[in-house]
């Protein structure tokens, strides 16, 4: 038997070691400027209005109109990939994703600006899926793609707090559109070294037909979902639009269950929720990502609005936390490969949670390294030790036929769990802030003690829902023995098992490999 006829089917691709992790230095750029981009914006959204004449009721358009296309394609994105090749969905979100920065930056009213960003949403939500799923099938199952994701996990978990920092620093050093415009030497850098760097590949299916019904269906109920949650904030909870556009995405979300129960060649192979580690990666995601959303965005309102920082000072506070979680990521998903998923991202949770305590204690009159250092330590500990794990384990045990729908997922996951998030945060903010200013005459909802409660109450949700991520990674997340010992199914020998970097499970792809050539 030849060495060929020897290898599996979802074997990753073959490159040279130097070509990988350059290959995955280009991705992770790429992974980096979206991720930026949603934060970026919210530190210039004063000088955007003022500019280009945004009315109050507007202006959350420009952040909105991304988030609904990002959030809403992703798993379609991830699935396209698949179908059509993950290079080159990956060039063409880039190039997408370049071109609306560019017109973004030259926007002329709150039309245009709204549009290209909703066309810039929609280039991210092509690029991210992509990108992961080409680091999927690049680095084999183990401790060399374990590796590879600690490094996601640091660009993926510090995006944000970067965003806001160089957000502030070029919207007070030249103007607005600098934080898109910062974005077109970096996609032409990207577009130059992606067909040079990066292999082809799609997934091997046994048929090319693709879920349009599925995909109309799932792609509706997100994007509505998005909306919905967004216009929550400002038209109240209870309200008919929202109460009407929450249920339409939900029946469109279960319409899509329906179809992809029925499909022939499904968008998302409900099969693969029968993966434990990989189902209970996404729940944590959910999550993890909704306290993370909110976390940015209350801590960005009470530093501008209670301590009165500048954009650009705000920025700065967040190195402590961006530097940890850099510092860290690499030790997390060290950890992950010795002990296990379960064991990390349940720490990290806890952490994570431990973090959110220290923030619901800010006071009225905080002080930087007193009262807000101390918990950007912990909390960058926390998410390192959370978002590698948690994106090693939504990979795991996933074959290349599904590497870009599984990409999608996890990143659908996080998307919605952060628009959940920040919706139901402001809303509990709001609702004691509201409380406090009628149960203390002459004080204002712009007052310093009024917002820091709301805040505190709002926290000390997100301490809840980072420590049921908690319970919840710890319950449903196969220990690492578990995953090491699972025998392939009946038929599905092209299934990769986890922890590829023992011995056995070598052994096993192999032996997989011979009797699929068989």
């Amino acid at each position: 038997m030849s060495a060929s006829t020897a290898t599996p089917v979802d074997a990753p691709l073959e490159q040279s070691d130097n070509r990988r992790w350059i290959a995955l230095a280009v991705i992770v750029l790429a992974q980096f400027m979206v991720v930026l981009d949603v934060a970026i914006v919210n530190v210039a959204l004063p000088s955007i209005k003022t500019d280009l004449h945004f009315s109050q009721q507007n202006l959350q358009w420009v952040i909105t109109a991304y988030s609904i296309l990002f959030g809403g394609v992703l798993l379609l994105g991830g699935r396209l990939a698949d179908v059509l090749g993950r290079r080159r969905l990956f060039i063409a979100g880039i190039a997408l994703f370049t071109v609306s920065s560019l017109l973004d930056g030259l926007a002329w009213s709150e039309g245009s600006l709204i549009a290209f960003r909703a066309l810039q949403g929609l280039g991210a939500a092509l690029v991210s899926p992509a990108a992961l799923s080409i680091l999927t099938t690049t680095f084999a199952e183990g401790r060399e793609r374990n590796r590879a994701l600690g490094i996601w996990g640091a660009v993926s978990g510090s995006g944000a707090a970067a965003g806001v920092l160089l957000g502030g620093a070029l919207t007070s050093a030249f103007s607005w559109s600098w934080i898109f415009f910062v974005n077109v030497p970096v996609g032409v850098a990207v577009l130059v070294l992606s067909p040079l760097l990066l292999r082809e590949s799609r997934a091997d299916l046994p048929n090319r037909h693709f879920d349009v019904s599925g995909a109309a269906a799932i792609t509706g109920g997100l994007m509505l979902l998005v909306y919905a949650l967004t216009r929550a904030t400002t038209h109240g909870w209870g309200s008919g639009s929202t109460i009407a556009l929450l249920g339409a995405s939900a029946a469109l979300i279960l319409g899509f269950l329906v179809i992809e129960l029925r499909s022939q060649a499904p968008l998302l192979p409900l099969s693969i929720f029968r993966l434990r580690t990989l189902s209970g990666s996404n729940v944590t995601a959910l999550l993890l990502s909704g306290a993370l959303f909110s976390q940015f965005f209350l801590l960005t309102l009470y530093m501008q609005q209670v301590l009165h920082y500048s954009a650009l000072k705000t920025g700065v506070a967040y190195i402590a936390l961006t530097l940890t979680i850099i510092g860290f990521s690499g030790v997390a998903q060290a950890l992950a490969t010795r002990v296990g998923v379960r064991r990390v991202l349940t720490v990290g949770m806890v952490v994570s949670a431990l973090a959110l305590v220290l923030y619901a204690r800010l006071p009225v009159h905080g002080h930087y390294f007193w009262d807000l250092f101390p918990p950007f330590i912990l909390s960058g500990l926390g998410l390192a030790l959370a978002f590698v794990p948690m994106s090693i384990g939504a990979l795991t045990g996933v074959t290349q036929a599904e590497a870009g729908v599984a990409s999608g997922l996890i990143n659908t996951s996080q998307q919605v769990g952060g628009a959940i998030g920040v919706a139901a945060a402001t809303t509990i903010a709001t609702t004691f802030t509201n409380h406090y200013v009628h149960s203390h005459a002459g004080t204002t909802a712009f007052s310093g003690p009024a917002l820091t409660h709301g805040f505190q109450i709002a926290f000390y949700a997100l301490v809840a829902t980072a420590a049921a991520g908690a319970v919840l990674a710890a319950l449903l997340i196969e220990s690492q023995r578990a995953q090491a010992e699972r025998e392939p199914e009946v038929g599905e020998p092209q299934v990769a098992v986890v922890s590829q970097h023992t011995p056995v499970c070598r052994a096993r792809r192999v032996l997989a490999g011979e009797l699929q050539a068989n």
